[in-house]
């Protein structure tokens, strides 16, 4: 068998020079070079499938992982072991980080009769694997447990304790409670950014937002229903006896070892309180500019807005858009130990190190406008708010740019040039606007096609038309559509994208802007100056193939051909 030290220099992972800060220390190589970060766990997994002659395995899919051979084994086992059973190519297999780990490949033998190959894959990889596929007790199991429980009403149902953080794997519980774990650990599994919980008259309807589009996920029966929100309001610390009022509350958990912050809103309705929770993965990091997909010219343009000392920086949009992940991602470029930034937000949305954070609190007065004026006191460099929502705060926005801040801020209009006209309805002085504004960012989101089933195909003509463009320049690009496949859950479609349409301050549309001039008048001179509308953007998407005419058309309709001068 070849030596693990070998196989590495031969891949050109490591120098001899490395490989020596290693070898006669002691200790095992793979940890020494692990510890020291010479390789990373993966290049080790590729060196061990080397050495052993099995497959290495970069990702652990759905066609992998079988839910009964998984059931088979608790999952304590497979995380402690960083083992999992899979099939591969037809054959099944154990997939291991330390192919040395010999007593959990045999203990995986023994369960499944032996002669099992191995497969090598880094610890994360499994770990990852585990948490997707590992089967939580299904909703059709759960839902014939509570129709078997005759005659259960909220006082009936133990709760239980919910400091427990980690709420797979525990099948002992009562069933009110399984069924709310399973409703947040298949939302997190499908990347929902939102549960709604809606009673009926007669059912309630649980559905789950993913990529923007509403799915049906499971109809509990009716009779579990105050079970059920009662179970949701303790978690989230509300009050469990009001059910005429709207309330609001949080509840912090980790769900397939993924800190998640789940803000929780009830609204009484007709038929029962109306749940909605929005799901905030924690441990997903910030994403960097460069990798938004902004246009070459947009990434300029924004690049030399927020590195102005001074100024506004506004993104627009409407709610759902990726406002806030492009304000975050902005404040992380930014956030330097040589600067002090601060927030004003309603809620804070994501905790940033090294940045002060207010959340607003309407009901004892501590509001946009009163935050800010506080914070402008406490020496900031960089102040971001939440949202410009009423004439008080663009004025003590606009104070802090001419004072010599940067200011960074949401606000809802339908394109880049509306700000302006949204601004001077709010009664914000038209020379304030000009002098202070840097760039408007606007933006949408587009579902992205998925690369596993997505095909290519000939549109319609009219579908060509409303994009705006000829027929010949139609029939240069490539067009896909979506199919729909298992590793897509049969969408056609897997994450988002954003278009933008940004507008630079130039010295034209200030001086537009000092006239008052209609947003129509405002945009035509923005093009001239380079400004690439939402629909053209959109089109840029579809040229690469990432997604489809009718999302664009979807997401920038205001911006058609015809109806472009729309605000």
């Amino acid at each position: 068998m070849k030596d693990l030290g070998s196989i590495l220099l031969a891949m050109q992972a490591l120098t001899p020079e490395q490989l020596g800060q290693c070898v006669g220390t002691g200790k095992a190589l793979d940890h020494c070079l692990l510890e020291n970060q010479l390789v990373s766990p993966e290049v080790l997994a590729q060196a061990y499938a080397e050495q052993q002659g099995a497959p290495y395995v970069p990702l652990v899919t759905e066609a992998m992982a079988d839910p009964t051979l998984l059931a088979r084994i608790p999952l304590k086992f497979l995380r402690d072991n960083a083992v999992v059973p899979i099939k591969l190519q037809g054959e099944m297999r154990v997939l291991v980080a330390d192919p040395r780990n010999f007593q959990a490949i045999d203990e995986l033998n023994m369960v499944f009769g032996g002669g099992l190959g191995i497969a090598l894959a880094s610890s994360r990889t499994i770990l990852d694997g585990v948490n997707r596929f590992y089967p939580l007790e299904g909703a059709k199991g759960v839902i014939a447990e509570l129709e078997e429980e005759k005659g259960v009403v909220e006082e009936e149902v133990d709760f239980g304790a919910i400091e427990e953080a980690e709420i797979t794997g525990r099948a002992e519980e009562a069933p009110i409670i399984k069924l709310v774990n399973h409703i947040l650990f298949q939302a997190v599994k499908q990347n929902a950014s939102d549960i709604h919980i809606e009673p009926y008259e007669k059912e309630i309807h649980v559905r789950y937002r993913v990529d923007g589009v509403m799915h049906l996920a499971l109809t509990p029966p009716k009779r579990a229903q105050g079970a059920l929100i009662s179970r949701i309001k303790i978690m989230a610390s509300m009050n469990i006896a009001e059910k005429r009022k709207p309330q609001d509350g949080r509840i912090l958990i980790k769900i397939a070892d993924k800190p998640i912050d789940i803000r929780v809103s009830v609204l009484p309705v007709q038929f029962g309180e109306r749940i909605v929770m929005r799901l905030l993965d924690k441990s997903k990091a910030f994403v960097a500019l460069q990798k938004f997909g902004f246009s070459p010219r947009d990434l300029k343009a924004v690049d030399r807005a927020i590195n102005r000392p001074n100024g506004i920086v506004l993104v627009s949009g409407p709610t759902g858009s990726g406002k806030t992940t492009t304000l975050y991602a902005i404040l992380a470029q930014l956030n330097k130990p040589d600067v002090n930034v601060m927030t004003v937000e309603d809620p804070v949305e994501y905790q940033m190190p090294g940045i002060a954070q207010i959340a607003v609190v309407e009901r004892i007065g501590l509001t946009f406008a009163v935050a800010l004026r506080s914070i402008l006191r406490q020496d900031p460099d960089i102040i971001m708010i939440g949202e410009m929502r009423d004439q008080e705060t663009a004025q003590i926005a606009i104070q802090a740019a001419l004072t010599g801040h940067l200011v960074l801020s949401t606000i809802h209009t339908n394109n880049a040039p509306a700000t302006i006209t949204r601004l001077l309805d709010m009664g914000v002085e038209p020379f304030l606007i000009a002098s202070t504004i840097a760039c408007v960012i606007a933006q949408r989101l587009v579902r992205t096609l998925c690369p596993h089933c997505k095909v290519a195909y000939q549109p319609t003509p009219d579908l060509i038309e409303h994009l705006g463009l000829t027929p010949a320049e139609g029939a240069k690009i490539t067009f896909y559509k979506e199919v729909g496949c298992a590793e897509c859950n049969k969408t056609g479609f897997r994450g988002r994208a954003a278009i933008f349409e940004i507008m630079e301050m130039s010295p034209d549309v200030a001086h537009l802007t000092m006239e008052r001039s209609d947003a129509s008048v405002i945009r035509r001179q923005a093009e001239k100056d380079g400004m690439t509308l939402l629909i053209e953007d959109g089109i840029r998407r579809i040229k690469t193939g990432e997604t489809t005419i009718e999302e664009v058309l979807s997401a920038a309709v205001a911006e058609e051909p015809g109806s472009r001068d729309a605000a």
